[in-house]
């Protein structure tokens, strides 16, 4: 049966000659890796693009990896006449590797950012966040300010905080979330999970995964290794789970090694 392509959004940043697209992470959006993206300019045209139900991509009705991932392949597909580099973060990493795993024709190499093909306890820790964004009321509050006082207690961590407020939008008179927040929130075991697929993604494959972080666990390495065999893995040493934020120089000179190696 044919699909209808789903338009999602992107930036371009950069006129290089390698096409690669960029996949952010939970509640994140295409832009968290703006930074990133004009330091590979001479080297790369960076796609970077609002996963479905994020930012200003479409929103779908139901929360399934392969769905997901199926919107981004037919959506690369129409979008590019060659195969494309592709680097996803987290759950943006978990969507790249389904894309790799079930439409090897699209990508010509990959890059994973700390995240594994293994069901991830982690995830379960945005349970506490969505259930505060969730809580603040945003038909009565009047600037991205008081949103943030309002919900100091509940995510004090100022950094995260920020990053999840991101979402919060304002048009006309009216605040509203630009990600699905109740589909997402109601989503997490399946965001957490990883469903068994009997395949294997021959192309380049570099792993990169931060030494602070909790969400690749050497017990993952095995799995990693069988779906793709030639992965070359990475770490990060001074770096948690938001690699490219916590350790950006480290991770430029990841991303330009993986953008320009001729193996």
């Amino acid at each position: 049966m044919e699909r209808r392509v789903v338009n999602l959004y992107e930036v371009v940043i950069g006129s290089g000659p390698r096409q690669v697209v960029f996949l952010h992470g939970l509640f994140g959006q295409g832009k968290n890796f703006s930074s990133v993206a004009t330091a590979l300019a001479d080297v790369a045209t960076s796609h970077l693009v609002d996963l479905p139900n994020h930012g200003r991509s479409p929103w779908t009705e139901e929360f399934d990896l392969d769905a997901q991932a199926d919107l981004v392949a037919d959506w690369i597909a129409e979008r590019f006449d060659a195969p494309v580099a592709l680097i996803g973060h987290s759950l943006g990493g978990k969507i790249a590797m389904r894309v790799a795993l079930r439409r090897p024709e699209l990508i010509d190499r990959l890059m994973v950012v700390d995240i594994s093909p293994a069901r991830n306890e982690a995830a379960q820790s945005f349970a506490a966040l969505v259930a505060a964004l969730r809580h603040l009321d945003i038909d009565h509050i009047k600037s991205r300010t008081e949103a943030e006082l309002l919900l100091t207690d509940e995510i004090p961590d100022e950094v995260v905080r920020r990053f999840l407020l991101q979402n919060l939008r304002h048009k006309g008179q009216h605040w509203s979330w630009a990600a699905n927040l109740d589909l997402l929130g109601d989503s997490l075991h399946e965001v957490g999970g990883w469903r068994s697929i009997d395949a294997s993604f021959e192309g380049p494959v570099f792993w990169v995964t931060g030494g602070l972080s909790p969400y690749v666990q050497p017990e993952h390495v095995p799995i990693m290794r069988q779906l793709f065999p030639r992965m070359f893995q990475i770490t990060l040493k001074r770096a948690g789970h938001w690699v490219h934020a916590d350790d950006p120089e480290a991770f430029l000179v990841v991303c330009r090694r993986f953008l320009t190696d001729t193996r």
